[in-house]
Parts: C-alpha cells; structure tokens; sequence
C-alpha cells in the first residue's frame, strides 16, 4: 500500500484513484519492533503502578513511573469498576498539590524525531467522590487538550497527538484549572518515521483511525497487529457492504512507511453498486481547526480480466481528492463545520468504490516557544546536583502563570530566558554549581542561607549580566576573587558576603553619628552612610511618628533583601532594635527623578536619557509584579521614590514598605483610588511618564487652585500639538514618532477603570520599542546632520522599522 503526495491543484477537474489487483504474500510488510520494543521504539509508563510488567494482551513491557516523577499521590480505581479493564488503569497518579505537574519522556533517539504521544485516563471512582475532574493536558508549553471525563466512559479516554521535538525530552503537563483533581493513568511514547504525518512546525491529534468494514463489536487492532501501536477502531454503517480477504495484504509501492497493518487492510466496505457512494461525515471541533484525512485503499476482490476499480473523492460536493497509487492523504488543511466525503465510481467504471481505513487528524499549533535550551539544561542540572524538593515542573519559563518557584525570565525576546534564580534558605550544600556560569542572562543570583562551602568560583565575575550576587549565610573558604570585589567597587555589582542586620550602635558609626542629611519623607530622615569595607549607603531612620505596623518590620524588611533586580534599590541592611528601627540601602549618587526633572534643575535630562529611565522603572516595576511570588504591590511609586545611579541607571525605592507605614501627604495624586493593585502601579507609572515627557509635576501649584497633570494635558493632547505637550526644556531635540508612542503608552496606563489599564509587562516591551525608535532617528538625524524632528514620519517607519527590535535592549 503506498502512500503519495496529496493532489493539490485542479480541483475542479477529476481526479482517478486506481485500485490494482494485488498480489499475494506470506510475508508481512510492516514493521515489528520485536524485542526491541522496551528500548528502541516505545515508552510505556503505568502511573501509579509499584512494579514493571509485561501488558497481557499487547505483550507491551510497562514501567512503574515511581522512579521517573517526585509529586503527586499514588492512588487506585474502586473494586467496582469493571473487572476486565486492562492493568495500566487499575492505578493512578494523582496530583492535589501544585497548578502543574508533568512526567518527562527522554525517548533514546532524542530531538528532531517523529513520536506518537499517547496519554490515558480512567477515573474508575479512585477517590469515593463519584464525580470526574476536568483539566488541562499540555504538551510541554503549549495547550494539547482539556480533559473531561465522563462516568459513561467505563473504560476511560485516551488522547493521541504526533509531535516532533525540539529538545531531547518530552514534558507532558497536567494543569489545575480548579475542576477538579488531575490524574494520569498511563503515559505512551511510539517512535515513528518521519517520513509520514508531515506535521509542518505544529503537532497533530489524532481524533480517530477507523477500521472500515470490521464489525462495531469486535475489538480494536493495534500492537502487536500495528508496528505502531495506533489504535484502530471497528467501522461499519449499515449501508455498507463488507468485503474481506484471508490473504495477506502487502504493498506494490515503495512508499510503505505508513505501514498500515495487514489485519486492518483485509477488511473493507463497499456501496451497494458502481452508481451509490460511499459516504463518510468528520465534525472538526470547530469550523476553524484545520483537518488532516488519510484514506487508506487496497484492492482485496478479484477483478475479472485484470481490470482495475477507479475511484473519485468529493469534499462536500465540491472538492476533488484522490491520486493514482493506494493510499490519499491531504496535506493541505480542510476546514468546516462538517466535512462531508463521498467515494465515489470513476466515470465509466463499473465498479463500486471502496475504503479500507481511514484516519483523521487535527491541526494543533504551537504558539509558545520555550526557554532557552541552555538555560533549561542548566537549572535542571542545579535542580538535580542540589536535590531541591521544589515543584519545579515543565518548563522554568512558560506558560508565564506556571513559572518557577524563586525564577524570573526575561520574555521581551523571542525565546524566554533567566534572569533571576533565588535559592535563598533552600538547604544547599556543597560548592556552587558550575552549571550557574551557563545562566548568561541572570541578573541576580541570591544563594544565601544555605549550607555552601569551598571557595566562590572565578565564573561569577564572568556572567555579563550579573548585578546582585547574595552570599551571605553560608561556609565559604578563601578570598573574595578580586574580580568580584572590582565589580562591587565600581557599582555595577551589589555584593553580599556577610550578615545584613545591623545594631544601633553600628548605625552610628556607619553614618558617623547621623552627620550628613541627605534627603527625608514621610518614613523619616536619610542620611549618608559608609560602610567598613568604604561602599556607601543611604541609612533611613525610620522616625518614631511613623509607628504603625512596627511589629511587622522585621519580617517585611527581611524579605525586601531578598528582592533583588537591576532596577530596584537594594536593601543592604537593617536595624531592629528596640524602639531604633533603620534601613541601610545602596547609595544612588544622582538622587532622585523629581529634583532632576525640577524647574531649578539647570542640566536638563535629553529625551533619550528620558525614555531610559522609564524603560529602567518598569524593568522594577515588572519585577515587583510579575517576578516575585506573591506579587509586590508598591501603593507609592512617584518620581521622588525612582532614584539614579552616577550613570543615570533608574532603580525603584520604597517598595514594600508603604503598607506598614504611612506616606506622604501628596502620594494620593498617583492613585486612581484608594484599592491598591497592580493596576493602581500602572496608573501610577502612567502619571510619572507623563511628568517625564512634559517635565511638569503631578500636581502643578497656582495661587487659586492647583491642577492635576492629566486635566493639564488632556486638551494639549486633542489639539495634536506634540511641541506643546513635550518638556519645551528640550527645545525640539525629540523626534515626534518617538514622542507620540510615548504619550500614547502614558495614557493606555491612566484610564479610571483599572480593568482597561495593561499589565506593566505589556507597557514594558512598548517603551522599549519607543526607546529603539528614538535611538535609531538620532543616529539617522546625526548620519544626515539634521534635527531629529524633521525627519518625516513615514521615512522613520519605512526605512528603520526593521531595526527596532534589533535596538531594544
């Protein structure tokens, strides 16, 4: 039985299949894996099951997944569920705690190969409820099915899908939708060739493979029949005439590889006559999924003198499908509420069509890329050489709701990447794992806490990214390598080594006896400190006024020096005694936002520096919302509270915090309304984009009245007129393309109903992109010697369009 290239031209003309006599042979054709089966070309797990064996029936050898998989609860079927149900469903792996867990298949020949993935379900009443969950079935990062059971299932479901690896492991994923429990009863990998079911990028779902003219009430052919272990089910309408054969059934072609068993070709169905079709109906599950449909053809009459039966296939009436040779596969995608296929007699054939098989596949795409192949097989190595007893399940990254515990990724390229790990207090031990030198991302590495010793590793100064390293709490032997320490000195590294709570009497002598004030606000005076190894810090007494919610300071400033990010203020220290409470922060030499964008300020900050900033702020902000679980509101953001590095780098300060203690009389302006929430940051964020873009502040003071920014800027804004909305300090040295984006991207942050405002993520890749544009405008404005506000709108998008993500950083 050959199978070809699908037709797919001239579909209004018609096209001949042509059904051969077909010889006879005692060999079968198909391949048998044999006694290879266990290491060669299947994977077979009995979730639940304590001990390996060998199926009865398919002689298939299962493995108990004990040793494969650290979560979820062994479990088995009620003894009334029916007696003959086969051995992978009398038990069960069940999963009550956690939002995802997943089972790992590393088949031996690894990536880039085509596998049948089979994955069974059988409630059976395991848990005495009577009542079936209903979940999510992902295939590693993407969705693959919603599994829903039903108590009329006696013997459950089975979901099939065909997929080619991008990675040498397979994760499939079982996700908590709040249904009901998940559960997986056996787990099934089949090696197929990659030749057949071209999957084109996508993977298929294959929602039925049908044994046409068996009857409905014998039992379904698969291994050891199918080298392949489809499963083939009996079909047989009424209308239809089966026909069968004794003979083995081989193929005349040489493209066999489908290799469809023996067993199966024997039976067919036949019309009535030459003249009445045979007439198949297929409902996709919706009218928009694209449907894949193999018909499968062998001749099993003797024709009188040598002739041949010619067939025609219709698509609903009007599409023409077929080809010479045995077998019709389509590789172009049908789609419809019902698909309707009729086989037909060839014009002039006096012979009835016929079916042998037929199968139906269903598109699935796969929208969601994973993490970084290199930073996956580095924490997974972590993950095992630490023995952590985390549920880190799947991938570290994606989906984003499902991301590790103690992660945070990076998803503004195309492929998600680490840049946080935060292995505090997680009982580590021995020394710190070569495989961290592979995360080349990571922006902050906390491993304090633990039990680590040796010496700290060379590679640590050599991770590019690298700007927070916590250490403290551990047996580390030796110097600090040198490296290390130069990075700490110049600021581009917050080095931790050593134990962040403070006494009074040593916050005297850091800011030598609070000599030099150097800023206040509502949590008290700041003042400018040093400490023994001569790095400065910013020491925040906390003023005796503001003591409400003191007896929650120490565990919410001990869990702010675990917050670590490139854009947020660190927490160097504390001090936490008796009525003496302090916070010892990195020094920001530049300040902060709001005396920079001050009227008395006379080094004005460039539109570029500008849009840095705020590309910096939400950088922290997204940290503190999306990366750190539970998320950190931080009910306070402002321009005073965005502080800046002798390099003019943005980092957040005050997060956190502003829950236990009270604010600043004037921090209401950045609220839409007193309920605290994510969105109620990105308000905020919104209305210090607008301070930044306009270099007015959020409340402008007048003699009779003051006035908020936003019923400043609203008619500037209909009125068109993007000179007048921009800071007028900047002198037109702005490109407007740029200066537009920004404003549209302040004001998607400011609607009154929060629901309509963006997550900070999202506002996030769209500065960048307003970042990239600015920059690559001025290099075209400085390469022409032009100003960058007379080059016309659509020369920037035409001609620069292409380079924007190439320039976002």
């Amino acid at each position: 039985m050959g199978v070809h290239e699908a037709t797919k031209r001239n579909f209004g003309a018609k096209l001949i299949l042509s059904l051969k006599n077909i010889g006879r042979s005692e060999t079968h054709w198909y391949l048998i894996c044999g006694d290879y089966i266990d290491c060669l070309c299947f994977i077979s797990i009995d979730c639940g099951s304590n001990e390996d064996y060998i199926d009865e029936q398919t002689k298939i050898p299962y493995i108990s997944d004990k040793e494969l998989i650290d979560t979820g609860i062994v479990k088995t079927v009620s003894p009334d569920s029916p007696r003959n149900i086969r051995q992978h469903a009398k038990n069960l792996r069940s999963f009550p705690q956690g939002t995802r867990n997943c089972c790992t298949l590393r088949p031996e020949q690894g990536k880039n190969n085509k596998y049948l993935i089979r994955a069974r379900f059988f409630y059976g009443n395991y848990d005495g409820k009577n009542q079936t969950p209903e979940f999510d079935l992902h295939l590693g990062v993407n969705e693959w099915k919603t599994v829903s059971l039903t108590n009329d299932v006696p013997y459950g479901v089975h979901y099939d899908i065909i997929h080619v690896p991008l990675m040498d492991y397979i994760d499939v994923c079982l996700i908590n939708t709040g249904r009901g429990v998940p559960f997986i009863s056996a787990l099934e990998l089949r090696l197929l060739d990659n030749s057949i079911y071209p999957t084109q990028g996508r993977a298929l779902t294959r929602i039925m493979g049908y044994d046409v003219g068996r009857n409905p009430s014998d039992s379904d052919v698969r291994y050891p029949d199918d080298g392949y272990d489809r499963i083939w089910n009996p079909l047989l309408f009424d209308e239809w005439i089966p026909i069968s054969t004794s003979s083995t059934v081989y193929s005349l072609g040489s493209d066999n590889a489908y290799n469809i068993p023996d067993v199966v070709l024997r039976t067919a169905a036949k019309s009535q006559n030459s003249t009445t079709p045979l007439s198949l109906y297929f409902s996709p599950p919706d009218s928009l999924s694209q449907c894949y449909v193999y018909f499968h053809f062998a001749e099993i009459e003797k024709l009188e003198n040598g002739m041949q039966r010619e067939l025609t296939i219709l698509l609903n009436g009007e599409r023409y499908l077929a080809e010479s040779g045995s077998s019709l596969k389509t590789e172009q995608a049908i789609m419809g509420e019902r698909l309707h296929f009729s086989i037909i007699a060839a014009e002039g054939s006096k012979f009835p069509p016929i079916l042998n098989a037929v199968e139906v596949f269903v598109a699935k795409e796969l929208p969601n890329k994973t993490t970084s192949i290199q930073d996956v097989e580095a924490i997974v190595e972590i993950k095992k050489l630490y023995k952590l007893t985390r549920n880190w399940q799947g991938d570290p990254c994606v989906p984003r709701e499902n991301s590790w515990d103690g992660l945070h990724c990076s998803y503004i390229y195309t492929i998600p990447s680490i840049i946080s790990v935060n292995l505090s207090s997680s009982n580590l031990t021995g020394k710190i794992a070569p495989s961290f030198s592979n995360l080349k991302a990571i922006e902050s590495l906390d491993l304090s806490y633990n039990d680590l010793t040796g010496p700290l590793p060379e590679f640590l100064a050599q991770l590019p990214n690298l700007d927070t390293l916590d250490l403290r709490g551990n047996k580390f032997t030796g110097s600090i390598p040198e490296d290390l320490l130069q990075k700490s000195r110049d600021g581009t590294l917050v080095l931790r080594s050593k134990n962040q709570q403070y006494s009074y009497s040593e916050v005297v002598s850091i800011t030598n006896n609070f000599e030099t004030i150097i800023g206040g606000g509502g949590f008290g005076k700041v003042y400018l400190g040093k400490l023994k190894d001569e790095v400065q810090v910013a020491v925040k007494l906390l003023s005796p006024s503001s003591n409400q919610g003191y007896k929650e300071f120490q565990a919410e400033a001990q869990l702010l020096m675990i917050v670590h990010h490139r854009n947020l203020v660190s927490l160097v220290g504390y001090c936490d005694e008796d009525d003496q409470k302090a916070l010892i922060y990195e020094y920001m030499e530049n300040g902060n936002l709001h005396q920079h964008l001050s009227v008395k300020n006379t080094n004005v900050m460039t539109w570029n520096e500008r849009l840095s900033i705020a590309v910096d702020a939400a950088h922290g902000l997204e940290y503190l919302h999306n990366g750190c679980k539970p998320p950190i509101i931080h009910r306070d953001l402002k321009t005073s509270n965005i502080l800046l590095t002798g390099h003019m780098q943005a980092k957040i300060a005050d997060f956190g915090l502003s829950r236990i203690f009270a604010t600043e009389s004037d921090s209401h302006v950045y609220q839409a309304s007193g309920n605290f929430s994510k969105k109620s940051d990105v308000y905020s964020f919104g209305i210090v984009l607008f301070e930044l873009i306009t270099g007015w502040p959020a409340i402008m003071r007048g003699p009779e009245k003051n006035t908020h920014i936003l019923d400043w800027i609203y008619p500037i804004i209909e009125s068109g007129d993007i000179q007048s909305v921009v800071d007028p300090r900047l002198q037109g040295k702005f490109h407007t393309n740029s200066a537009w984006k920004a404003v549209e991207i302040a004001l998607s942050c400011v609607p009154p109903i929060a629901s309509q405002r963006p997550d900070i993520s999202q506002v996030l890749a769209e500065l960048k992109e307003c970042l990239a544009l600015e920059m690559t405008n001025a290099s075209l404005a400085t390469e022409h010697n032009i100003a960058p506000s007379s080059i016309p709108l659509e020369t920037s998008y035409l001609e620069l369009e292409s380079d924007i993500a190439a320039l976002a950083r």
